[in-house]
Formats: structure tokens, C-alpha cells, sequence
């Protein structure tokens, strides 16, 4: 690693490992990292690991180790990221139906860019969507990578409720909504999967680090997963990214 992290406390149960101030995927890197090495670790007293875009939030029990003691261990892995291989990242395939009913604010991402309908459903469909991090609700991936032509303001106002699956755009970001929410975000589309799912065995398909790639489907394509989601016969699309497993 050319530089080394800052460790700032976070309350008196955590700390911060803060990698840069910049959103790039070299820190995402860096932050997936101290994650995986974490969690590979024998470290006493970690509670919860919180990527974000350019940090890990450490959740650990004072008890059973001090902040000094914690500081000096997260210090000793880190010197250990510019060797270690990161396991491949998966791709989860998400089937959109863009414009129409689910997609309200298309025409204002046609207006904002100067492109036609299919090019900003072709333009946004054609990049694999790096996940810096999650939050906001469960599931929530925070994207990067998106083409700059589709740049779009948030709302004036934003919805009360969003449903989930809504895929929408957000300044420089995309995303999609995880479960029904209040949200701002311009919405292009909707998807008939389940991002987020607490009574499945995996409630969310993927992590910090993983890409999604969004796929234009049609009325009828849309109503058949649906309904394969809903009996529970739908087949997710996850796959690993060969040669994603970078040296940090």
C-alpha cells in the first residue's frame, strides 16, 4: 500500500480505519481488504464490520480488548493488504423494466442528457456496477461507474414512498431501492427481484465489492419473473468475476 490509514475513534465501541477521501475503486480496494483480512482474523471482541467508500467502521467490546490494543492489531493486518490476494467479487444480473409506470422520471434523465430513451436504457445497462457500499435501508447498494451523460439532480421533493426495486439515479450515482421507502432519487425503472429479502437465507445477494449489471427486459419478461419470484422458483443470476480478486 503507498500510504497508510488513519485510525480515528468512533464513540467508545469503535473505530474508524479511513483509507483516502476520495470515492475510487483503488480505496474500495483497500477497504474490502481490512474487511476480508478482519474477518479472517482471530482478533478478539470485533462486534461488526461497516465498509463504506473510503473506510471500515470497527465495532469491537472494550472489555475484551482496549482501544490502544485494537488500534495496534488493525495496524499489523494492514501491513499485511499489500500481499494478500481479495476473493473474486460476484455479478448479480438484475432484470429492469425501464420507462413506464415504474420509471416516472425517465423523461426528465432524456431531457437532463440529450439522449433518446433507448440510448439512456442502453447507456446505463452497459456497465457492470461496482458496490461501494451499503446502507440507507438493508440492501441499498451505493453504485460506481456510472456513464456521466446520465447525471441527473435529485428530486425538488422527495417521494414519501418509493417502491422497492425502483432503479433510479442520483446525481453521479445509481442504484436501487431495497424495500419500499421515502427516497429523491430520479426513478428509470423497476425490477421484479427481490434485493432485499429478510426470510431468505441470504436476506441480501451481495456485498460491498461485488458488481451488479442491469438487464433491459420487457412487459412480459417482467410479469414471468415476477411470478417465479413469488413462488419462489425464480433462479438469481450471480456469478463470479474471474480475475476480480485484486491485490489490495
Amino acid at each position: 500500500m503507498s500510504e497508510t490509514a488513519r485510525y480515528l475513534r468512533f464513540g467508545d465501541r469503535a473505530l474508524i480505519v479511513e483509507f483516502g477521501n476520495a470515492i475510487s475503486p483503488e480505496i474500495s480496494a483497500k477497504v474490502r481488504g481490512m474487511y476480508v483480512a478482519v474477518l479472517n482474523s482471530d482478533l478478539k471482541g470485533i462486534r461488526a464490520l461497516l465498509p463504506t467508500y473510503r473506510s471500515l467502521v470497527v465495532e469491537y467490546s472494550p472489555e475484551q480488548m482496549r482501544y490502544g490494543e485494537m488500534t495496534d492489531a488493525l495496524q499489523a493486518l494492514e501491513t499485511n493488504l499489500g500481499t494478500m490476494d481479495l476473493p473474486e467479487p460476484n455479478l448479480l444480473i438484475v432484470p429492469t423494466l425501464y420507462g413506464g409506470e415504474g420509471g416516472p422520471d425517465m423523461q426528465t434523465v432524456v431531457e437532463k442528457s440529450g439522449l433518446s430513451e433507448q440510448d439512456v436504457i442502453a447507456v446505463h445497462s452497459g456497465t457492470d456496477y461496482l458496490i461501494y457500499m451499503l446502507g440507507f435501508t438493508p440492501g441499498f447498494p451505493y453504485l460506481g461507474g456510472m456513464d456521466a451523460r446520465l447525471e441527473t439532480p435529485r428530486l425538488a421533493s422527495p417521494r414519501v414512498k418509493i417502491p422497492g426495486g425502483s432503479v433510479g439515479i442520483a446525481g453521479k450515482q445509481t442504484g436501487m431501492y431495497s424495500m419500499d421507502s421515502p427516497g429523491g432519487w430520479q426513478l428509470i425503472g423497476h425490477t421484479p427481484i427481490k434485493v432485499y429479502d429478510p426470510l431468505r437465507a441470504e436476506p441480501i445477494l451481495y456485498r460491498a465489492g461485488d458488481y451488479i449489471r442491469f438487464a433491459p427486459i420487457d412487459r412480459a419478461e417482467y410479469d414471468k419473473i415476477s411470478a417465479a419470484v413469488a413462488d419462489g422458483t425464480y433462479q438469481y443470476q450471480i456469478a463470479p468475476v474471474k480475475g476480480g480478486g485484486k491485490n489490495v
